[in-house]
C-alpha cells in the first residue's frame, strides 16, 4: 500500500468569529504539512464554532470567495484540508452543516451532515452526506458528529469500499465516553481506521472533551490527544504499518 499521512486538527473556534478562525485554521495547516500530512480533518463547525443560533447569519455558500484563503494555502501546501462550516446550497436553502473538503488539487468536495442532534432541527436541515474520498489505494468517507451516532453510517461507509471513516464532532466531557466506545468499536467492527476530530476547547456552551482520536482497522487506539487545547493528532502509514503522534500546535 502507498504511504499515507492523516490528521485530525484538535482547534479552538472563537464563536462566530470567521476571520479569526481561518487565521487558525492556516496555521493548523502550515505545521501539518511540516509533519507531512496529506489530509486533515477539522471539527464540526470549526470556521464558526459550534453556535447554532449564529449559523443562519454565518452561512455561505460552498464557494463563497471567504474561504479563499484556505484553498489557496491547501494548493500551495499540497494537502487536503476537510473544514467545518454553515451552509446554504441555494440562497433559498435552509442552513447545512457542512464538512467541505478543500483539495489539494484546488477541487472542492461538499459533505453535508446527514443525522441531526436532537434539537438541531431548530437551526439546521438534514444534509446528503457526499462522496467518500478516493485517494490512491485508499477511500475514505467522511461523517459529521451525529451521522456515527447511526451504526448503519459507518456500515454503509464500510460496504461501499471505505476503508477510513473520518469524522469532525463535538463531543462533550459527559458524551466521551460514549462515542469514543461507539468509534472504536466501528473500527474494530468494519476493519475501518476511524479518525476523529473534536473542539479544544468550549464551543455553543458545552465543555469539550477533545481528546481527538485515531483507532487502528483492529480497534486498538492508535494515538490521541491528551485532553483539550490545541493539537494534531497524527498517523502515518508506510510499509502497511500504521504509527501514531500528537503535536502541540
Amino acid at each position: 500500500m502507498t504511504a499515507l499521512t492523516l490528521a485530525a486538527a484538535q482547534s479552538i473556534s472563537i464563536a462566530g468569529d470567521l476571520p479569526t478562525n481561518i487565521e487558525r485554521h492556516l496555521a493548523f495547516m502550515q505545521v501539518a504539512a511540516e509533519h507531512g500530512v496529506q489530509l486533515l480533518v477539522f471539527p464540526e463547525l470549526s470556521l464558526t464554532g459550534y453556535e447554532p443560533s449564529l449559523a443562519a447569519g454565518l452561512a455561505i455558500a460552498p464557494d463563497d470567495p471567504v474561504l479563499a484563503p484556505l484553498r489557496e494555502m491547501a494548493r500551495e501546501l499540497g494537502l487536503t484540508a476537510v473544514v467545518g462550516m454553515p451552509i446554504r446550497q441555494t440562497p433559498e436553502a435552509g442552513v447545512s452543516i457542512a464538512a467541505l473538503v478543500l483539495g489539494a488539487d484546488a477541487s472542492l468536495k461538499v459533505y453535508t451532515k446527514q443525522h441531526l442532534h436532537p434539537g438541531e432541527e431548530v437551526a439546521f436541515v438534514p444534509g446528503q452526506g457526499g462522496a467518500a474520498l478516493e485517494w490512491a489505494d485508499d477511500t475514505i468517507a467522511l461523517a459529521v458528529c451525529a451521522d456515527f451516532s447511526q451504526a448503519s453510517h459507518p456500515r454503509l461507509a464500510a460496504e461501499a469500499g471505505a476503508n477510513v471513516y473520518a469524522v469532525g464532532a463535538l463531543i462533550s466531557e459527559g458524551g466521551y465516553a460514549t462515542d469514543s466506545a461507539r468509534l472504536q468499536g466501528y473500527a474494530a467492527e468494519h476493519g475501518l481506521l476511524v479518525l476523529m476530530a473534536n473542539h479544544g476547547g468550549p464551543s455553543g456552551g458545552y465543555v469539550c472533551a477533545g481528546r481527538s482520536a485515531i483507532w487502528a482497522a483492529d480497534g486498538k487506539l492508535l494515538t490521541a490527544a491528551p485532553g483539550v487545547g490545541d493539537a494534531l493528532v497524527i498517523a502515518q502509514r508506510d510499509d502497511g504499518v500504521w504509527a501514531g503522534q500528537v503535536v502541540v500546535v
